[in-house]
This record gives C-alpha cells, structure tokens and sequence, in this order.
C-alpha cells in the first residue's frame, strides 16, 4: 500500500487548480504539469497508445489478454482540482492507525479535523488518514480517482493471469469547473461503457445525479448622492436582499438532503449602482427542475413588476442532466460494479448523486458512466481527507469489475 500512497501524494503536490473565470480550455495551462507526468508513468508501467491532447484529455489502453471478444470498457477520473478553496504548495499529512480523536492539522492556527463535527472520520478508525495542514484542500477530489486508475492498470499488467477484456482510461480536465466532458473525444475513447472513479465514501455507486443549472441575476441601481437622494437613489443590494429573500427559504443546500432541490447562492458582488448574485439550481426530477427555474425568473419578474422598472435582468444556463434516464437502459453496467464490491466485501452504497460527475455529461454523449467511490471526504476545503485503504479498495474495485467483465463474455 506505500506505493500507492506514494503515487497520491506526488499527484497532490502538482497544483492543478482550475478556473471557472478563464473561457479558455483547459483553464488553466497547470493541469498540463500533472497531465505530462502522468502521460511518462502511463508509459513506463505499460499502457499503450498514450495520448495528450491540446485540451488536456490523457487517454491510454490497455489491451484485452484474452482470446475472445469483450465489450471495451472505460476508467474515468478529473485532474484538476475546485477553484473554492487553494490548492497550491498542498502538504499531505500522513496519520497511521488513526484512533478515533481530533486531528490537529496546523497548531499554529487552531485547525482541527474532528470527529465529533465529522462524523465520517469514525469509519476509518485503525486506518491510515491523509489530510493537509489545514491550509490547503488535498486534492482527493480527484486525485484518489487518478491514482486508483493508474495503480488498477499496473496491478492488471503485472498480474497477467487475471482476464481482462480492453480497458480504456481517460483523464479529464475541468471537471470541477463544469467543462470535463465538453471537449471529451468520446468516439477515440471507444468504450462500450466506462465508470468515473469519484464519489466519496467507500461503497458509493451513483448511476442519479441531479440536473444542474447556473444562473447569473445583475441588479442595476442609481447612485447619487445620499443627503439629495429621496426619490431618486436606486440602492441595488436593497434590491438583491429582497431577491434572496423572495426564493424559499429552506430550499438551500443547508437544509436539504437526499433527492430535495436547492437554489444555492455562492457568489454575491455589490455597490449601490450594481450588484451581482450567482446562484446553482438543482434538483433530480426533470419536472421539478424546470418549475425551479421558472421559479427564479417569476421572482425577477415579480419585483421588477414591484419596482415598475426592469431593473433586475436573470440569466440561467443548464450545465448538465440527469444521467439515470440514460443509465436504465444498461443497468447491467451498474449490477458488475455491484458485484465487484460484494465479492471483495464492501457494502454497495447505491444513491443518487448531490451534485454532478463528468458521467452525467458522458451519459449524455453517448458513454454511460456510472459513478464509483474515490474515499475522500470533505472535498473542496481545508478538512479534506483520504483513508490510504479506501484508495486501495477502490483500486481492487477497478481491478474486479475488469476480471467480472471478462468473465460475463466467456462463452
């Protein structure tokens, strides 16, 4: 298990931070340092037909062992990492036989990862934990997924006597900026179908993810001066206040939980003569996902009526969908993963997604993609953490579900 752990520690000192502000692809030039190192170890342990392209998409094979024909399949994982929290000079922490208690992450600053607010940390009592100094995220979200990949294809190369069909692997760019599979070549992938390796607890398999859209609200006020202002000042955060608060109150992600929607704002910009909310609207039912934006734009509607002026313009783009619609038809797909786990003694976790994976776009693109624990938790943020034997149990998972494949077509 060292050389695994090796191989996610290097992997998480490369900064691969992207940019959501940046319409360039990839949006940021960095996610090429780890593509191109990742491009010379894909090499050196065997995989063949390499490529890099200008996108930043990796995608290498390796070849089926066997003498009869197997459906192609597909590993998935994304390399950057969330632009919400920094992800430069990342310091992993290694923690052995962790015992149940707080973990302090940096003294200096009074950062404590600790059981009695997450939860989740008990599952791992005895292992080996992964955190950072609490100054950076880790970067499991997701390099555990890109390091399960990479160590699956070398266990399967040096293992040749476990059966295996075609296995193609593909790294992404982007993910956590919603563009991982915009540029995703998937007819040079040419896989039947293929798993994204980036859920979080050990045993989640997710084939329902919510169907997501972004929107933008720009208020425009007047500005004057406040001692001549009466009739005349158009002071646009007032206006804002009165727009976060017209939405429902305890449809936020704070208050909802399994397949419950959400209007979530996450970026707020204001002066007196603009202010500028973002929000991301959410919800797993189609249906209930078109009246939510519907929703938001009557509110626009309702108080620019109010205001008798147009004052408050509402932009709203979808991002992604839903991909159990395209995941049903083959749930065959989702019934290997399944077995791989029990035969190797995890409990599958069968749930659907809050939130997105590049497989939802996949799905869509012609790919179905179910989605597979990585192990981390607490993605995105200074209490990210990873146990070293979730990433070795996902790994086994890839490694099963190749022989369970092969086995399936052995006719």
């Amino acid at each position: 298990m060292q050389h695994i752990i090796d191989r996610f520690i290097k992997y998480v000192k490369v900064d691969t931070q992207s940019d959501p502000n940046n319409p360039e692809f990839p949006s940021t030039q960095k996610q090429f340092d780890l593509a191109h190192m990742l491009v010379e170890e894909l090499k050196e342990i065997g995989m063949e037909d390499v490529t890099l392209d200008e996108n930043c998409y990796i995608m290498a094979t390796l070849p089926s062992n066997v003498d009869y024909e197997v459906p192609t399949i597909g590993f998935v994982a994304h390399i950057d990492t969330s632009p919400d929290f920094t992800g430069t000079n990342v310091k992993p922490q290694l923690h052995p036989n962790y015992d149940g208690k707080d973990i302090v992450l940096n003294e200096e600053e009074n950062i404590v990862l600790s059981p009695d607010y997450f939860e989740d940390l008990l599952l791992y009592k005895g292992q080996t934990l992964i955190t950072t100094d609490g100054t950076t995220l880790l970067g499991a979200d997701d390099k555990a997924g890109v390091t399960e990949i990479v160590s699956a294809m070398e266990y399967l190369i040096q293992n040749p006597e476990i059966k295996h069909g075609k296995i193609r692997i593909c790294f992404t760019p982007d993910e956590e900026v919603g563009k991982g599979a915009h540029m995703f070549d998937v007819e040079k992938f040419d896989a039947e179908w293929a798993y994204t390796m980036d859920g979080s607890q050990v045993g989640e398999l997710e084939y329902e993810n919510f169907n997501a859209a972004g929107a933008k609200v720009t208020i425009n006020g007047k500005i004057v001066h406040p001692g001549y202002a009466k009739g005349k000042l158009i002071n646009s955060m007032t206006i804002a206040a009165k727009f976060i608060a017209a939405l429902p109150a305890n449809e936020v992600p704070e208050q909802t939980t399994g397949y419950e929607g959400f209007f979530h704002l996450h970026g707020m910009n204001g002066e007196v003569e603009k202010t500028e909310l973002k929000y991301i609207i959410r919800d797993h039912d189609m249906k209930l996902f078109e009246e939510r934006k519907a929703l938001f734009q009557k509110v626009a509607d309702d108080l620019n009526a109010e205001l008798g002026k147009d004052l408050i313009e509402v932009e709203i783009k979808d991002q992604y969908y839903n991909m159990r619609e395209k995941i049903e038809p083959v749930m065959h797909i989702v019934d290997i993963a399944e077995e791989a786990m029990k035969k190797l003694d995890i409990k599958p976790l069968i749930k659907a997604i809050r939130g997105g994976t590049d497989g939802s776009q996949l799905s869509y693109k012609g790919l179905p993609c179910p989605n597979i624990f990585a192990g981390g938790h607490n993605f995105h943020g200074r209490y990210e953490y990873v146990a070293a034997e979730a990433i070795q149990q996902a790994t086994d998972v890839i490694v099963e579900i190749a022989q369970i494949t092969a086995e399936r077509y052995n006719k």
